[in-house]
């Protein structure tokens, strides 16, 4: 080959910015994964956990999702590279590339994270590591994605609360009723937002398989559902006024974002609730319990 052939194979191939093997974790997503692991762990311990113990947990429950999401990215690269929402992402666009090359770090986070869930406790290393398996083995084409992607979100509040208590109690699986829940609020509330998107790329399966309407009634069904199940919560735990209050909020919040889109069928409300559903809801319901038990801690 020559000399001015090599430079200009080089200058063809992709350059990968440090930036991108960032993105390709999800950090949005691990953000949220974090803070849930880190605000069950405060839940567990009463509000008051071990300043070691919480600092581990929290790394566990980071680094652990921060790996799930990198493989879960590796492994629709194919059908992202097809959809409008997705193409722009590291592996699709190639800005990673070859797509194995950022393999070791999302295996490598993954491991880590299990290794200080197992020196936690071992329960919350079991439920790290079906959590993982549950994540990757998630596909965009098999009803699978149903179940196995609640059982993988409900890792980061098992690992958070058995990091730091090794005793189940009412309010842990409370916590996991309520991502059972919610999961399927977020994740099909997006499915319908890119129905046409999802759909183009050859992805067929609940709730695609069904009619927008019929998936917009599912949804507001499930809103009325968190919202019991939430607003439950005191009920069997020491969750007080602080946290029902603000729960009260929030559900009636997603509830009418849910039925106005029952009413209109409009895709911009379906997006609209897949963005309440994260931080706002989710993060926020999370924010409440802990400022409840802070406040019964002072008073």
């Amino acid at each position: 080959m020559r000399a001015d052939d090599a430079i200009s194979l080089q200058e063809t191939r992709p350059r990968t910015d440090w930036r991108a093997y960032i993105q390709v974790l999800k950090p949005r997503e691990t953000l949220l994964l974090s803070f849930a692991g880190l605000a069950t762990a405060v839940l567990a311990a009463n509000g008051a956990p071990p300043l070691g113990r919480l600092f581990w947990t929290a790394l566990a429950v980071t680094v652990g999702s921060a790996g799930a999401n990198g493989l879960t990215n590796y492994l629709d690269r194919d059908m992202d590279a097809r959809m409008e929402r997705t193409r722009h992402r590291p592996l699709p666009s190639r800005r990673i590339w070859p797509a194995e090359r950022m393999l070791p770090l999302a295996i490598g986070l993954v491991l880590v994270g299990l290794v200080i869930a197992w020196v936690l406790n071992p329960w919350a290393f079991a439920a790290g590591l079906v959590g993982v398996l549950a994540s990757v083995v998630v596909r965009k084409r098999s009803i699978t994605h149903v179940p196995l992607g609640e059982f993988a979100s409900c890792a980061p509040f098992l690992i958070g609360w058995l990091g730091v208590n090794p005793r189940p109690e009412p309010l842990m699986w409370g916590l996991c009723g309520l991502i059972f829940i919610w999961t399927p609020i977020h994740v099909w509330s997006l499915m319908e937002a890119y129905r046409h998107d999802y759909l183009q790329a050859g992805v067929r399966i609940f709730p695609l398989t069904i009619t927008p309407r019929q998936n917009m009634g599912i949804l507001l069904g499930l809103a009325v559902a968190l919202g019991v199940e939430t607003l439950a919560m005191p009920l069997f735990s020491n969750l007080g006024a602080l946290y029902a209050v603000g729960a009260f909020v929030l559900n009636t919040a997603l509830i009418w974002s849910s039925v106005r889109l029952f009413r209109t069928g409009m895709t911009q409300a379906a997006w609209k609730i897949y963005k309440l559903s994260a931080y706002p809801y989710l993060g926020l319901i999370l924010t409440l319990a802990c400022l409840d038990r802070w406040v019964a801690l002072l008073f």
